[in-house]
């Protein structure tokens, strides 16, 4: 059953540097190809994105909820994007 409402957290590695993004949408790979394509958030541009994490809602505002203690979470970021930069190297 697909419930729709998805809040993501995306992450990537230039140069050395990684970087992680908080967000939410109803369509993924759409979302996903917008921020690689550099037609998403603004500060996603110029880097490509991979999907570290995602979760699934049965509505937008607990989706929207839940990405606004995901963006303060630097501990739980931090974590995947460790685990990331590990794997890619």
């Amino acid at each position: 059953m697909c419930l729709g409402n998805f809040v993501y957290l995306l992450g990537s590695v230039k140069e050395g540097a990684g970087r992680t993004y908080v967000g939410w949408t109803n369509d993924l790979e759409k979302r996903l190809n917008a921020h690689n394509s550099g037609t998403g958030a603004k500060s996603t541009r110029g880097r490509q994105w991979v999907i570290l994490h995602t979760e699934e809602f049965k509505n937008r505002a607990d989706a929207m909820s839940r990405e606004w203690y995901l963006k303060r979470d630097r501990k739980f970021r931090k974590q995947l994007l460790e685990d990331f930069m590990k794997r890619e190297t």
